[in-house]
């Protein structure tokens, strides 16, 4: 069967692009000195975009991808999931001289307390919305096989307001954009915080299936995300919680993923996946309670990475931000297959990575509230939920 984009699908139902096989890894990363800029203002992760890529170009793992430039998206595709009252709202920021003129009106669509508003905010929008569009692009086309954009995993945003530091749902419209050739896509939620606006926006679509790693207790934001959150109508069952509790470390939480996900994949069978890559389950981070190492989500990423399905990998969030910077930039030599020295290389921003100027992560020592018999209760009744899905 043939599939837009040159993917064509075999006996076996798996799909694959002609004259290549998926073990030939076709990586493509989403970044140029523009959507850099524009991340750097979010005002929650000052600067952040440039020190991840920063990292990364110094430990040389820039010529191992195809680098391609973002574009904006346009406004038809911002509004395949945003309603256009929202969309117009955000056009009207832009061309505003004086943002105090709107806080009241704004107030409706979420930007204040933790959306504050921004200067030329639709700008912001277009190039964040189109830097995952174009990524899920690479993928449709076939021209990669995994697509990268770490300025990208805003899972908080609804279809009419910014929430929870997210402006616009990329990773919604990526998925739009994905399925132009792959009917079938998982979602795989690696933040602390519950990604609640993805799991809104699919709710009650089988199309997608989504699948969220979090911390989740009264007064923890957003709130959503208990193990019985299924989804309605034809999308019940297909959306996945795994509620987790304080402390958790590489060990237990990589027995948990793999207990999940192998589950999910095998009662799903996805065309393609999409990974949100949050940093804050990291030690040290100040928003986050778990004990995780970027060697954890290494391991993690390894797992999806062996399916060898289309996949996209972006980011989310991260409050300590050279640890973001370290996590991400040695989750990409683990999507490239490459070994990496611990010792941070000289580059411009070095001095960010001090006193020890070392690229690992030490594992925090939280109590763990979570025990192997409590996950075990989680992975039972989760298989019991895949026996729903068709």
């Amino acid at each position: 069967m043939n599939c837009k984009g040159g993917w064509t699908t075999n006996r076996s139902g798996k799909l694959e692009l002609p004259g290549s096989e998926m073990s030939a890894k076709k990586v493509v990363y989403i970044s140029d000195t523009k959507l850099r800029a524009e991340a750097d203002r979010s005002p929650q992760f000052l600067g952040r975009a440039t020190l991840v890529h920063s990292l990364i170009r110094a430990y040389e793992l820039l010529p191992l991808m195809t680098v391609l430039p973002s574009r904006p998206a346009s406004l038809q595709e911002i509004n395949a999931f945003h309603s256009l009252p929202y969309i117009e709202h955000l056009q009207k920021i832009n061309d505003c001289t004086d943002l105090e003129e709107l806080e009241d009106e704004s107030e409706e669509f979420g930007l204040g307390y933790d959306c504050p508003l921004l200067e030329r905010l639709y700008n912001y929008v277009e190039l964040i919305a189109g830097a995952s569009i174009s990524a899920a692009e690479a993928l449709v086309d076939g021209s990669a096989t995994i697509a990268i954009n770490w300025c990208g995993g805003w899972h908080h945003a609804q279809r009419d307001e910014a929430e929870g530091f997210c402006y616009v749902n990329d990773i919604v419209l990526g998925i739009h954009k994905l399925h132009e050739a792959f009917k079938r896509v998982l979602y795989i939620d690696l933040d602390v915080h519950h990604g609640d606006g993805v799991e809104n926006a699919f709710a009650c679509s089988p199309s997608v299936l989504t699948l969220s790693f979090h911390k989740h207790e009264p007064g923890f934001y957003p709130g959503t995300g208990g193990l019985n959150d299924v989804g309605f109508g034809k999308g019940r069952y297909y959306s996945i919680n795994v509620p987790l509790e304080d402390g958790i470390r590489d060990d237990l939480y990589c027995y948990i993923f793999d207990s999940v996900v192998l589950k999910v994949w095998a009662a799903y069978r996805p065309q393609a996946v999409v990974v949100q890559c949050g940093a804050d389950g990291l030690n040290e981070d100040p928003m986050g309670t778990f004990n995780l190492t970027p060697v954890g989500l290494g391991r993690c990423v390894k797992r999806i990475l062996s399916w060898e399905v289309p996949t996209l990998f972006l980011g989310g969030g991260g409050y300590n931000l050279p640890n973001v910077a370290r996590c991400w930039t040695y989750l990409t030599a683990v999507i490239l297959g490459r070994d990496i020295p611990s010792s941070i290389p000289e580059h411009e921003n070095l001095l960010q990575y001090g006193a020890d100027f070392e690229l690992d992560i030490e594992p925090g020592y939280r109590r763990d509230n979570n025990s192997k018999k409590s996950l075990e209760a989680i992975i039972q009744t989760i298989s019991d939920h895949l026996d729903h899905i068709i």
